[in-house]
């Protein structure tokens, strides 16, 4: 399979949701897990992923609301994310694999290789903040979103939300994202302890990301031990869209040079 379709998938029941994954690629490869960015979906990397070497096996995970996984009742928080894919991956009995995440899938894999360094053996983050202060201009701009300014700014994702999701309810989800967003609690960014990474890091911004500016990523690199940078030039918060080729191609050459993929397990 060539794309994240939300049809041959399969359903995890976490708590009260639902939480929808696919497998793609060569299901005796090596793991390696996609994480979508806020309000998104497996699918927008489906650009990438008939790209990728067919040695890898490609997991692919809606979060808790998003795509065909269900909000559920909980609050969204980074917290309950990591909870969520680390149920996936222990039910397909992975004990380790290198994880690419985008925007809060990035968060999201900052949380699980600082808490959990055996499960993480690599990961690669793109425009995805570790901390936020409330003078961050981010923040604002996450804080003030609506889904009004959503819809019209991405109609189309709207669109397939609507047409995927087993209870679709856009207005709540976005209340739910802002929620997370802005939560400054230890259930949030993973802030200090980004400290505690060991495993091999690429992080990579795309030079306009208005989310994430350079002088965080410079920020960042002092607290985590050999960590690698890549800032994307001509690209915006969705450098893997906006530069596919770039991106992919220094995506690899980090796992070929830090050789830590393991094999399925």
């Amino acid at each position: 399979m060539t794309r994240f379709d939300h049809s041959s998938g399969h359903c995890l029941k976490v708590d009260e949701a639902s939480i929808y994954f696919e497998i793609a690629g060569n299901h005796e490869g090596k793991p390696l897990v996609l994480l979508h960015g806020g309000l998104g979906s497996m699918a927008d990397f489906n650009g990438l992923l008939g790209k990728l070497p067919t040695e890898y096996r490609v997991i692919g995970i809606d979060f808790r609301g998003h795509g065909r996984s269900t909000l559920g009742s909980t609050p969204l928080t980074y917290q309950r994310f990591q909870a969520d894919v680390e149920a996936v991956l222990a039910h397909l009995g992975m004990a380790a694999c290198t994880v690419l995440g985008f925007s809060d899938g990035g968060i999201v894999a900052y949380r699980m290789a600082a808490q959990s360094p055996s499960k993480v053996q690599a990961l690669v983050t793109l425009g995805a903040q570790w901390r936020l202060e409330p003078d961050d201009p981010a923040f604002s701009m996450l804080s003030g979103l609506t889904p009004e300014m959503w819809m019209e700014m991405f109609p189309d994702s709207v669109s397939y939300y609507n047409s995927i999701n087993p209870s679709p309810d856009f207005h709540a989800l976005v209340k739910a994202a802002v929620s997370l967003w802005t939560d400054t609690r230890s259930s949030g960014y993973p802030n200090e302890s980004m400290a505690r990474i060991t495993a091999p890091m690429l992080i990579v911004r795309g030079d306009h990301d208005h989310f994430l500016s350079l002088a965080e990523v410079v920020e960042l690199r002092k607290r985590v031990q050999g960590a690698h940078f890549l800032n994307v030039p001509f690209a915006g918060h969705e450098a893997h869209k906006d530069c596919p080729t770039l991106f992919l191609s220094a995506v690899m050459d980090f796992m070929e040079r830090t050789r830590v993929l393991p094999e399925h397990v």
